[in-house]
């Protein structure tokens, strides 16, 4: 269905009628597509790393230095090997909570035995 514009040229309307149109795809919605999962360093173990530091550091919790350098490992090998680094980053916590209790069973023992007293 064409009709005259003023002008001369053909006015064609916008689109196929109703029921014409070919059916939508399915995954392609309206906008852009969802960006791309990137399997980088998680905020786990970035945290992982950061606590094991500062638990070396403050506490003089000597598990957190192999527990810093497994999530350090961690990061570096996120994009190349995530099932690896999965597996640095579960042991890397394992080793701040293992030296946290540790130190913390110190600490009630040195102050149940009264070394801490003075």
């Amino acid at each position: 269905m064409s009709q005259e514009d003023p002008s001369g040229y053909p006015y064609q309307p916008y689109g196929a009628p109703y029921g014409e149109q070919p059916p939508p795809q399915h995954g392609y919605g309206y906008g852009y597509p969802p960006p791309r999962r990137d399997d980088g360093p998680s905020a786990g173990t970035i945290v992982s790393l950061v606590l094991n530091l500062f638990a070396l550091v403050s506490c003089c919790n000597l598990l957190g230095l192999p527990g810093a350098i497994l999530a350090g490992l961690a990061l570096g090998k996120a994009r190349t090997e995530p099932r690896t680094a999965r597996t640095l980053v579960i042991w890397s916590w394992i080793m701040f909570g293992l030296g946290f209790v540790l130190t913390a069973g110190i600490f009630l023992f040195l102050g149940l035995a009264g070394y801490l007293d003075d």
